[in-house]
């Protein structure tokens, strides 16, 4: 059996930015329709909204890997996300510490 980890962090309506042991990715759409933009390609995932059923397909692969580094506008999109919500979550952490410590 594999290990398995996955989790979604809602930055606001309808963005998402998806953690998991392969990568990271961010997701928009809205209930019944996502665009899903990680380093596998784009996912366009579209369901019935509280049935369960969905239909999931790769619209877009990236271009195979080259041996020399390339610059992804995407992968510094995700990146630059991630680092942004990392410092939100300190930010409020930090706060609240602080708030809580000045009420005593």
């Amino acid at each position: 059996m594999a290990f398995r980890f996955s989790r979604r962090i809602s930055l606001f309506k309808g963005l998402r930015f998806n953690l998991s042991k392969s990568g990271t990715s961010v997701s928009v759409g809205g209930r019944g329709g996502w665009l899903t933009f990680g380093k596998k390609g784009t996912r366009a995932t579209v369901g019935i909204p509280g049935t369960g059923m969905s239909w999931s397909e790769k619209i877009d692969s990236p271009a195979p890997q080259q041996s020399t580094p390339t610059f992804s506008l995407l992968g510094l999109l995700v990146q630059l996300i991630s680092l942004a919500s990392i410092l939100l979550l300190s930010g409020i952490f930090i706060y609240a510490l602080f708030m809580t410590a000045s009420k005593q």
